[in-house]
């Protein structure tokens, strides 16, 4: 079992490839691996490609470019879940706390207002709940199950993205940048922009499936995954 996280930028071809290996025999080992990883890359002119592969089970491992700077697009929305998870630990949220969601946003380049698309959105569905109280427990589903930027942004300003991108650095994401909320286009012309490498999201993930992103009782916790018994008490 893998978990695989890709994402693509520019206008010729960019990615960052991350791979965290469970349980299970490594998929190659890394020599052979490499070769055919950067096999396929060849066959992409003009292709900037990272790639971060870790087995936790064998420690068999294969980095190439992985720490490559890309834009982070969705997979930000992994460290500002870990931080919400973490702020649920602290007790300064709750996972039922109800937040009322709207959609109007602040630019960090300059303080205006911004709103998002519901039609430029993979989740169109939480437009519907703009104007309702949404349990924290939904947002977070939506944002990482469905990639709802509505429900990311809601989120980033409840956990502040300040926090998120200082907790993703402690975890050891070194390089990683989480700055701002999605659609942020005055952001985005200034070049504040939430950047990532293949590196960075392996450390990410493999966090969270080794239990160091958040408490043992923290839902975000394998062993409490498997207990539901002790995930409820969250």
């Amino acid at each position: 079992m893998h978990v695989v996280i890709q994402f693509s930028v520019s206008a010729a071809f960019a990615g960052a490839l991350t791979l965290v290996g469970l349980a299970g025999p490594a998929i190659a080992q890394s020599k052979p691996l490499a070769a055919d990883v950067e096999r396929r890359i060849a066959q992409l002119p003009g292709a900037v490609i990272g790639v971060a592969f870790h087995d936790l089970e064998t420690g068999d491992s294969l980095y190439l470019r992985a720490d490559e700077s890309f834009h982070a697009a969705s997979t930000m929305k992994v460290p500002v879940m870990i931080e919400l998870f973490r702020q649920v630990d602290a007790g300064t949220l709750r996972l039922d706390q109800g937040v009322p969601l709207v959609n109007h946003f602040v630019s960090i380049a300059d303080g205006s207002s911004y709103s998002l698309n519901a039609s430029d959105d993979s989740d169109s569905l939480a437009y519907s709940l703009v104007g309702t109280r949404v349990p924290v427990r939904d947002l977070v589903d939506h944002m990482i199950t469905r990639s709802s930027n509505l429900a990311t942004n809601a989120l980033i300003e409840l956990v502040g993205a300040k926090n998120a991108n200082a907790t993703a650095h402690r975890l050891g994401a070194a390089n990683i940048k989480v700055l701002r909320g999605v659609e942020d286009n005055g952001a985005f012309r200034a070049g504040m922009n939430n950047t990532t490498t293949a590196r960075d999201l392996a450390v990410l993930l493999e966090a969270i499936e080794t239990g160091r992103a958040a408490s043992p009782a923290s839902p975000l916790c394998p062993a409490s995954r498997r207990d539901p018994t002790t995930s409820a008490k969250v």
